[in-house]
């Protein structure tokens, strides 16, 4: 079991979690292979559960069905940050922390630009399910949101089911700032920045509640428009996270007043933007394996030989080249709509070139 005085991410602290009630979960690198039939419906699992502070195993003892909703953000929380980062040198697969590892991967423990990310990602995630379980139903203890107070504008009218944020925040911030919260979470610095980049997290899932509208009327004609609040889908939210990691402020920890804060290091003369991610220290720029850094290179990655970005095989491979092979590719082709109602494919063949980095 792991010291208390260290803290993970959502997704990888679940996946931990979670890994001891069911022999069917491996988190050998994901969590979203768990078995979708697991369900934690006994207070007993919550003691099963290796590292969790005291309240969250209260909240999970209090609340089976939210545990369940955890699983599935730490489900989500994976393939988001993985598919969000897949163009980049680091492509967040330091996620996949073994069952049986005894110490966190280093870019996620050493409070680098890439743990800020996930702890962001990981607290919008949560709040994110949560607000929608609420709207699907999954879970008993909550139902839609509130209705918007202003008078909808002529041909507008409030209605459906809005996503609970409200819900959502509350009780997702209650289990995964808890850890940050003991006495025992590491350094205080470390603390702060985890704090201030799960808020981060939760602010741009503020920022996703957007109205959606469904169309009535005759013919097509749109004439009244029924609306609702809700949010965003999390790729949306994630790639609003990415670009604040993009542009992520290093901050370094001193006394302002009567207490030590997190400051811009560079910039001394203002304090730390609430809507910006933070970080202690610089990371390694992951060209080539280095575990005490918590780099796996990217020998071996998948690069793309026509793009200007992140993924060019010249970025991608560090300078290093790249090898090309070719791969076979069978898709769908010729379709034909058949009156009433289906569609008949042919299958065809096509070879594809794609390069790895050396």
């Amino acid at each position: 079991m792991r010291s208390s005085s260290h803290v993970l991410p959502l997704g990888v602290l679940t996946a931990l979690l979670l890994s001891q009630v069911c022999s069917g979960i491996k988190w050998n690198g994901s969590l979203s292979h768990a078995p979708t039939s697991l369900h934690i419906n006994q207070t007993q699992h919550c003691k099963l559960l290796p590292g969790m502070v005291s309240s969250q195993a209260q909240l999970c003892r209090s609340n089976l069905e939210l545990m369940q909703t955890i699983v599935q953000a730490a489900r989500e929380v994976k393939k988001t940050c993985q598919k969000t980062f897949s163009d980049m040198r680091w492509n967040c697969s330091s996620i996949d922390i073994p069952i049986d590892a005894q110490k966190y991967p280093p870019d996620l423990e050493r409070g680098t630009r890439e743990a800020a990310f996930v702890y962001a990602l990981s607290a919008a995630t949560i709040s994110h399910t949560i607000a929608r379980a609420c709207t699907s139903g999954d879970l008993r203890l909550c139902s839609c949101g509130p209705m918007p107070a202003e008078i909808p504008e002529p041909g507008y009218r409030w209605g459906g089911c809005a996503d609970n944020l409200h819900y959502g925040l509350i009780m997702g911030s209650k289990f995964s700032d808890a850890p940050m919260k003991m006495k025992r979470a590491g350094s205080h610095a470390n603390k702060l920045m985890h704090l201030h980049n799960s808020e981060v997290g939760r602010q741009a899932l503020r920022d996703a509640m957007v109205m959606k509208c469904k169309c009535h009327g005759v013919s097509g004609s749109c004439s009244i428009r029924t609306c609702w609040r809700g949010l965003q889908d999390l790729r949306e939210i994630a790639m609003d996270l990415k670009t604040k990691y993009l542009s992520a402020t290093k901050v370094v920890h001193r006394p302002m007043g009567t207490r030590k804060q997190l400051v811009p290091k560079d910039i001394d003369i203002r304090p730390v933007r609430e809507n910006e991610l933070v970080y202690l220290q610089s990371s390694s720029d992951f060209c080539i394996r280095n575990d005490k850094q918590g780099s796996v290179g990217t020998q071996d990655r998948q690069c793309n030989k026509t793009s200007m970005g992140s993924d060019s095989c010249d970025l991608m491979c560090c300078g290093r080249g790249y090898n090309p092979y070719t791969e076979k590719l069978v898709e769908r082709c010729h379709c034909k709509y058949h009156w009433c109602c289906y569609v008949t494919c042919k299958k065809c063949e096509r070879i594809v070139e794609r390069y790895v980095c050396k």
